[in-house]
């Protein structure tokens, strides 16, 4: 997993690149939403437009960065998930828990940010 990220308007971007399979950069990752949140980051969108594929590692991770920004009083939601994507969410409930939108420009304006 490779992830790139920007903070835009007090808002993290992540995006990932590959299989999302919880190998690779995750401490990288961590570290840096802790470093965010720390910083008053409380707001993420997860891109996930470039993921092909996502094991129960990979949801692992998504519900990690879900949980770090709900601790802080803060929100994390997924855009642009593919298909295959989108139906393990759903399979797996997780989309019950964190919204997923189709693209950014949704969810800046779905959730008032």
């Amino acid at each position: 997993m490779k992830f790139t990220e920007k903070t835009e308007n007090n808002i993290l971007q992540l995006t990932f690149h590959g299989d999302l399979l919880g190998i690779g950069d995750t401490l990288e990752l961590m570290d840096l939403i802790n470093e965010k949140i720390n910083a008053g980051v409380l707001k993420s969108i997860i891109n996930m437009k470039d993921v092909r594929y996502m094991n129960s590692s990979g949801i692992g991770i998504l519900i990690t960065i879900y949980t770090k920004f709900k601790n802080r009083n803060g929100e994390a939601v997924i855009i642009n998930a593919a298909e295959q994507i989108t139906k393990l969410l759903n399979m797996t409930k997780l989309n019950t828990v964190i919204k997923i939108f189709g693209s950014e420009q949704d969810a800046l304006t779905k959730l008032n940010w």
